[in-house]
Parts: structure tokens; C-alpha cells; sequence
């Protein structure tokens, strides 16, 4: 009953936006409903800046006059100092950061304030500020994910001969080196930046002078608009223009699967601080007490990253959720654009930093490392493969008397290497004892010489080759 009482209650005050056509405001609770600034005003900077670039265009094509063009950006310079130093009241019942913005230039320079919406729109105008907003914010994500990779290479060159467990569906598969497990995420790291670099070219195109959506009868120059705002090019349709928003889907997306790999990590790094693996340590600087355990230090900062790939996810369903059914040009479902996008982009500021941070803080053990090789018959492969080179059978064969073997060792309770030459030789008499030399798990990460392959001396040349591609 509130509710519906509130929505009949009518402002008697006529908006100022939709001119002689509403004699009277709108509902309460539409009004409520209606206003974005709460969220846009963070375009302020562009929107100021893109409504420069407009008014310099239109005194370029002889629109508006020098005068009016002078007025309308420094009344527009004065109203970003005031938005920066706090002085400006930003007004839900005035919508938006654009009307905002214009209403206050028309209290500074008066009626020349209403020329600038000359030949635009404000479909055009917040997409241009739209994207705009999200190039400077890609601009600030990839020195973000260089500085992580960095930490990773740095961390990776410490430990090119650090052996510890591979593993797969979480069980000890094969060693492998410390090095060469932080280099993988910077290689999903690489490809995240590739990511975000192309959707920064498909981000960077101008709507402005599309309007509404038809285009514009006034003689506009798009291309000078374009290059004064560092776009590369005008939008080639104004339909398409003023209702894409695949380049916010876009960044929804590669931001998701940054999130996912971030993920990954701090879920490793989880598993790695527990004390049933004790592979590395992290600080007090990123980790967390109990309420009632003294003895307990919680990797809350990994787990909080983990856990905030969740909005990433969730960011990018909510939006294409809402364009999925949008016919053109623009639809005011339009407006929850923005707050996924300013969401995601905060998220990755602060889940980036913390996982670089954690990086750069956490110490490997590498003696613990070491000890869980003993478990899990970790160089099982490495036997197969020795079958295949010294005794020339075909690997499938080599598989199935490993498997036998494998079988001995639990049934001994023992490791591979702690097998008696002479119960080998029972499974198959071709076993010699050279066989032990590649049961060691040094010597068979050492083997792993292989392109990509984990061998240390592979290690090396991939941290150099890091360095040089993503630093």
C-alpha cells in the first residue's frame, strides 16, 4: 500500500528536459526509478570531455559561434573543477550525469549553455561517454595485469629447478618445477591482455553525431569530433551507433575469463598454503586470523578473489541478459549498462592488485615440495617411456606392465625407486638397472626437454622469453 501510494504521488513541477510536451513531473517513484546519476556521474570527466570536442566541431562547421564555443568550454572546464574539488550537487531529479552537467553550464553562461545539444542526442552522447569511460579503464587494467605477470616471472626465475608435483583431477601425475607452474598463468595472463587490447580496438569507434538514432541534417564533421576525442574512426552507422553494446559485452566477457583464471590461482594458492600441502607461506600482510582458533592463518586475501570471480561471472549474464531482447535503436533497459561494467572494472582493480601482491609475498617451501614426490608414483611415465627407448615396446604395452609394476609398489608399500631390480625383472625380464635412473624425479624433470616442457633448463629460456614478450 506504501508502495502505490507513493507511485500516485505526482511532482507539480514540469520537466525541465522534456520541454512544453509534460505539463507536470513524474511520479515519485518513477522518478526513483528513472534517475541514473546515482551511478553515471563517473562519466563526468567524459561526458565533459566529449561535449568539448562537440562544441569545437560545431564552431569548426560554422554551427555555433566562437563566442557561444568559448562559453560553453570553459563554463564546462568550471564544472569539472567543481566536480573535483566536491562543490557539486549532483540532482536525481535532473536524471543522469548529462543533464546535470547542462544544467549547470546553462546556470553559468546562460542560454548559450542550450546550444551545445545542437546536432546530438543523448543516445549518442552517453554511449560516446560510455566508451569513452571504458577505454581509459582498459587503459588502467593492462599495467594491472603486467605488473601480476611480472610478479609471476620474478617468482618463476627463483624457482626454475624447484621440483614439486604436477597434478591432474588433483592427484600426483608427474614433477614438475615450481617455475614452470607460475608461468603458465602468465601465459593465460598474455592471452587476457590480447583480450582486452582487441576489444579496446572494437571500443574504440565514436557514436557522437549519430543523435538519436537517424543521423543529423546539421553539417557536422564526425571525423574532426572522432580525432579530437582519439577515436579511430566515426561509427558507420547510426542505428548501430546509438544501440551496440557488444563492446561492453565484450569487456564483460574477457573480464569473466580473467576472473576465472585468477581464480585458478587463488584457488592453488589456497591448497598450496594449507598445512596439508605447506608449499608456500603467506605473510600476515595478506592473510587473516580466527575468531576463536589462534593458531590459524587464513588466506582470506586468495579466497576473496576466488570468490569475487562469482560478479564477474554474473556481471556479464546480467547484461546480455537484458540486450538479448532489445530490438533497435535504444531502450531505456539500456541504462543497466553500466553499473555490471563499473563493477567488473573496480573488481579487477582490486582482485588484480591483491593477486600480484600475494605473489610478490609468498614464500615456497621447496623441502615440502620435494617430500610430496614420494607419493603417488610420480615418475610412472617416466618408466613406460624408459620401456619404450631401451626395450623398444610399443608404449601402450609399455602402459599396461608400468601398471603391473605400479601395483607391486602399492602392494609393497613402497616407491618405485624402492623395488627390487629382481621383482621388476618378474613383470618383465628386458628391465635393467638402468631403469632407476629415470625413477629419480629430478632426473625426470630434467628429461622434460621438450618445447613448453618443464625441464629446467626449458624454465630459464621460457622467464627470459617472458620478460621479453610481456615486459
Amino acid at each position: 500500500m506504501k508502495n502505490k501510494k507513493l507511485s500516485a504521488q505526482k511532482s507539480r513541477t514540469p520537466n525541465q528536459m522534456w520541454g512544453g510536451h509534460y505539463a507536470e513531473g513524474p511520479s515519485a517513484i518513477m522518478a526513483e526509478i528513472n534517475a541514473s546519476v546515482g551511478f553515471d556521474q563517473r562519466l563526468y570527466a567524459q561526458d565533459i570531455r566529449a561535449s568539448q570536442a562537440h562544441a569545437e566541431m560545431l564552431a569548426a562547421q560554422g554551427i555555433l559561434t566562437p563566442k557561444d564555443k568559448n562559453a560553453i568550454v570553459k563554463g564546462l572546464d568550471t564544472i569539472r573543477k567543481e566536480i573535483e574539488s566536491g562543490k557539486f550537487k549532483f540532482s536525481a531529479s535532473l536524471e543522469d550525469v548529462h543533464m546535470n552537467i547542462e544544467s549547470r553550464l546553462r546556470e553559468l553562461i546562460g542560454d548559450a549553455a542550450g546550444r551545445l545539444h545542437t546536432a546530438r542526442s543523448r543516445n549518442d552522447q552517453v554511449a560516446t561517454d560510455f566508451r569513452l569511460w571504458l577505454r581509459d579503464a582498459l587503459d588502467q587494467i593492462d599495467p594491472a595485469l603486467q605488473d601480476l605477470q611480472a610478479a609471476l616471472i620474478d617468482k618463476a626465475d627463483k624457482h626454475t629447478a624447484t621440483i614439486m608435483p604436477g597434478f591432474t583431477h588433483m592427484q600426483a601425475a608427474q614433477p614438475v618445477t615450481f617455475g614452470h607452474h607460475l608461468l603458465a598463468y602468465v601465459e593465460m595472463l598474455g592471452r587476457d591482455r590480447a583480450r582486452f587490447a582487441d576489444c579496446r580496438k572494437r571500443t574504440n569507434e565514436m557514436p557522437l553525431g549519430a543523435a538519436a538514432l537517424a543521423g543529423t541534417g546539421f553539417p557536422i564533421d564526425r571525423a574532426h569530433t572522432a580525432k579530437a576525442l582519439g577515436f579511430a574512426k566515426p561509427m558507420d552507422n547510426s542505428m548501430d551507433a546509438v544501440s551496440a553494446r557488444d563492446f561492453a559485452l565484450e569487456f564483460l566477457a574477457d573480464a569473466a575469463i580473467l576472473g576465472t583464471h585468477l581464480s585458478r590461482l587463488a584457488e592453488e594458492i589456497t591448497l598450496w598454503a594449507a598445512p596439508a600441502f605447506n608449499f608456500v607461506e603467506l605473510s600476515e600482510a595478506f592473510t587473516s586470523g580466527s575468531s576463536i582458533m589462534p593458531q590459524k592463518r587464513n588466506p582470506d586475501a586468495a579466497e576473496l578473489v576466488r570468490g569475487k570471480t562469482g560478479r564477474l561471472l554474473g556481471n556479464f549474464t546480467a547484461l546480455a541478459t537484458t540486450i538479448k531482447g532489445l530490438a533497435l535503436t535504444y531502450a531505456k533497459d539500456m541504462q543497466e549498462d553500466k553499473e555490471p561494467v563499473f563493477d567488473s572494472a573496480d573488481t579487477l582493480r582490486l582482485t588484480i592488485s591483491a593477486m600480484a601482491g600475494m605473489v610478490r609475498d609468498m614464500t615456497a617451501n621447496p623441502v615440502a615440495m620435494k617430500a610430496a614426490l614420494a607419493a603417488g608414483f610420480i615418475t610412472a611415465t617416466d618408466l613406460a617411456d624408459w620401456l619404450v627407448r631401451a626395450a623398444n615396446i610399443p608404449f601402450r604395452d609399455a602402459h599396461h606392465l608400468t601398471g603391473k609394476i605400479v601395483r607391486l609398489a602399492e602392494e609393497r608399500g613402497c616407491t618405485l625407486g624402492e623395488l627390487k631390480l629382481a621383482d621388476m625383472q618378474k613383470i618383465d625380464k628386458r628391465i635393467t638397472k638402468d631403469i632407476f635412473s629415470v625413477l629419480d624425479p629430478e632426473n625426470a624433470v630434467k628429461s622434460r626437454t621438450s618445447f613448453g616442457g618443464t625441464a629446467p633448463a626449458n624454465v630459464k629460456k621460457a622467464v627470459a622469453s617472458a620478460r621479453k614478450r610481456f615486459l
